[in-house]
């Protein structure tokens, strides 16, 4: 058993197909939604989003906010964001990071505090992402025990 996933940006389509089962951030808490789900809407904060392909087989996006609609087998995510696990530039992110923390302490009178503190959120997002997933993925790997 399967449902439709579509999840966009403003800007492009991310992720388009079936699976068992996604797990997503929500403004109340973590959403699971599985195939033939009632009908929902909600908002969606920062956070990871997991979807559960096949089995075992699992995909990481993550989202800044937006919108999930759930309505007849089909979910839609509507994201502010969007950025998949392996599209994640470690370094970038790390680097985005320390850029926001120096504008707010290089002058905090003189700065949308807000927008900054937003950069910190997202790149804080992406950063614990790429190390809790791709640390994890490694570890499940033949041999990984013995490395």
């Amino acid at each position: 058993m399967a449902t439709q996933l579509e999840i966009v940006t403003a800007e492009q389509v991310v992720y388009s197909g079936e699976v068992e089962a996604v797990v997503l951030p929500g403004v109340s808490g973590e959403l699971g939604i599985l195939p033939h789900h009632a009908p929902f809407l909600t908002f969606l904060k920062p956070g990871e989003l997991r979807i559960v392909v096949k089995g075992d087989e699992e995909e990481f996006i993550a989202v800044t906010g937006g919108f999930l609609e759930v309505l007849e087998n089909h979910v839609r995510v509507l994201a502010d964001t969007a950025e998949r696990l392996e599209e994640i530039d470690l370094e970038r992110a790390e680097a985005a990071m320390v850029r926001a923390k120096e504008r707010i302490s290089a002058d905090p009178s003189n700065l949308d505090m807000e927008r900054s503190l937003a950069s910190i959120r997202r790149a804080d997002l992406r950063v614990q992402l790429v190390k809790r997933r791709r640390t994890a993925q490694r570890s499940r790997l033949p041999g990984a025990q013995n490395a």
